[in-house]
């Protein structure tokens, strides 16, 4: 029984939860073009020439370096990929502005620089500028003459921005908005030109405002030390009845709150973009140094121990990537859909990040976890040497860490993820009622044994189904008990979310392997088809321990006892030899000597 549909449009967002994708119309990284190519190889060859060989001069924060850099970033229009041309932009799709992120991730705290410049820096005036605004600031941000910062968070509103205390008061001969508070944890704030800043105007109308360095009472503190992303900028922001012209208020009166938390939707698949550039870059070092490090005379990325670090770190990677790639052609899709029908560009992009907002706050979630996970067995596998400053993956190390708490911390957006979707069933986006009745129907019914089908991948795409079942049957059960009290069992939301988080990327994974097989034949995807068994077949597990503690904190007695064996049937897939595969995937990665997927 089946609680999906096919489906041959583009799906809305959080639809791939209850209709079934089709693999041939999902959007893969072997699907790019010559020139988004090249574009890549472009930012590869900018980090070993102009940022690997300095990357200990970044760290120690050397004046006028990083800005120097961006300028030079600029001058390659690496700072400006998808902006219009009008505004001094190369007016490039969204998918080859994604793949600068993923192609210059690798860049330590240059990646930082860029992608705050180049995103929260620049696009809340992009977006929601004046056209005045936009002629003013843009090309010079777009060129990286000027730098870019943001300044929401403050010392005591950080996942609540919306509680900021810095205030802004109109002037008497109201030519100015007179600002008074603090800002910390600005990147780019100590050598930025422009910076997006928040206030409530008369205390309660959260506004955003474009200040520029130089203005009367602004300054900024001295550069923190963090644990990692040493080289990046960071310091507090003061304002001492700081004077911002009245034509600088961005956006609305009072909606400021829309500009934080758009442009953060676009900003969280970003972050797993660049997050997925770092870690391609240190399984490369990893899968180099296993292969020349020997110890009881061989290599020891002849051990087993070491090959299934190396393989496991492919197979994150490579969903990781299959997941990232679906939702930006998504978004692409959906922008170029609105700016057909008549909407603004700025509003187009914006309505696209919107739309996929789920599916970015998994994204965020599940990149900067695969980073560390790479980076943290990286360090494993250089041994002491990887506890040395001397090798990159000690930087790498500490540099991923942050990745999980900026841009909403992995919480936060595991907790938004649920209660997105929730919101989108409320108000009819979604319908997730019926598919959950039907589940509920089939707990009840004769367990579908199969009927022998002969289509391709039937296996697999039934393991997908289940999954998605599993999550309806748990999601369905904790709305109907806790009712309006779920927001507050936040064990049991991040519980739905992760089981939501692996199914989508298992499914993004299993459609690009079809897809590729389609294109290659079997015998040219031997490795993925090892890559997308073995993560279902761990997946199944992680899904079934979810899912379980879900319903143990709020079902008890006969309803749960049927709950757990509806969760076993879901999460039920057969016997895969995950170690043979590891081997067989660690070999190919070996041989490359890198990852070459």
């Amino acid at each position: 029984m089946s609680t999906v549909t096919n489906e041959t449009k583009a799906l809305k967002g959080g639809e791939w939860l209850i209709k079934e994708s089709n693999a041939f119309e999902t959007f893969i990284p072997e699907d790019f073009d010559e020139e988004q190519r090249m574009i890549k190889d472009m930012c590869l060859q900018f980090l070993q020439a102009e940022v690997w060989p300095i990357i200990d001069r970044i760290d120690k924060l050397e004046p006028g370096l990083m800005p120097s850099l961006l300028e030079k970033a600029g001058e390659q229009g690496l700072l400006s990929t998808s902006f219009p041309e009008a505004y001094g932009g190369l007016g490039k799709d969204f998918i080859t502005s994604t793949l600068v992120n993923e192609g210059l991730g690798a860049g330590h705290s240059f990646s930082v620089a860029v992608a705050a410049h180049t995103g929260i820096g620049t696009l809340p005036i992009l977006y929601f500028g004046t056209e005045a605004q936009k002629q003013k600031y843009i090309p010079k941000l777009a060129s990286g003459e000027w730098k870019g910062a943001y300044g929401l968070t403050e010392p005591n509103s950080g996942s609540d921005a919306l509680s900021a205390k810095t205030t802004a008061k109109l002037s008497d001969d109201g030519k100015y908005y007179i600002l008074n508070g603090q800002k910390c944890w600005i990147t780019n704030g100590g050598f930025a030109d422009v910076y997006t800043v928040f206030a409530k105007i008369d205390g309660d109308k959260f506004t955003g405002f474009i200040v520029e360095r130089g203005m009367e009472g602004f300054t900024q503190g001295a550069e923190e030390h963090k644990m990692g992303i040493k080289g990046s900028s960071t310091v507090q922001l003061y304002f001492q009845d700081c004077k911002v012209p009245v034509e600088n208020v961005l956006g609305d009166i009072g909606k400021g709150h829309v500009i934080a938390f758009n442009i953060l939707n676009i900003g969280r698949l970003k972050l797993d973009a660049a997050a997925l550039g770092g870690a391609k870059h240190a399984t490369n070092v990893s899968i180099e140094y296993a292969n020349t490090r020997e110890q009881f005379k061989q290599p020891i990325s002849n051990f087993g121990a070491i090959k299934h670090k190396m393989a496991e770190m492919a197979i994150r990677l490579w969903v990781c990537e299959s997941g990232l790639y679906r939702s930006a052609k998504w978004i692409s899709d959906k922008e170029h859909e609105l700016l057909e029908s008549g909407k603004p560009f700025n509003e187009s992009l914006l309505g696209a990040a919107e739309e996929y907002a789920i599916e970015c706050a998994m994204l965020k979630v599940y990149g900067s976890e695969v980073l560390d996970y790479v980076v943290d067995e990286g360090v494993q596998i250089h041994g002491g040497n990887g506890f040395s400053d001397e090798y990159m993956i000690s930087k790498a190390y500490r540099d991923s860490r942050i990745n999980r708490i900026y841009e909403g911390t992995n919480e936060i957006n595991r907790l938004l993820t649920v209660d997105m979707v929730l919101k989108r069933a409320m108000k009819g986006k979604l319908d997730l009622m019926t598919p959950a009745m039907a589940v509920q129907k089939e707990l009840m019914s004769i367990p579908d044994f199969g009927s022998g089908e002969e289509e391709a991948y039937a296996k697999e795409k039934k393991y997908i189904t289940n999954f998605k079942k599993a999550i309806l049957m748990v999601a369905g059960a904790a709305v109907q008990k806790l009712m309006m009290q779920l927001e507050k069992e936040q064990e049991v939301l991040l519980n739905i979310a992760n089981m939501a988080i692996e199914t989508y990327h298992a499914e993004s994974a299993l459609l690009r392997a079809i897809k590729l097989t389609e294109q290659k034949g079997e015998a040219a995807t031997t490795a993925e088809w090892d890559i997308v068994r073995t993560y279902i077949t761990d997946a199944a597990d992680r899904i079934n321990k979810a899912g379980k503690d879900a319903l143990n904190a709020f079902a008890d007695g006969d309803e749960l006892r049927m709950m757990h064996i509806g969760l076993k049937r879901f999460t039920k897939v057969e016997p895969f030899n995950t170690i043979a595969a590891r081997r067989r995937i660690a070999n190919k990665l070996i041989a490359d000597n890198g990852y070459r997927f």
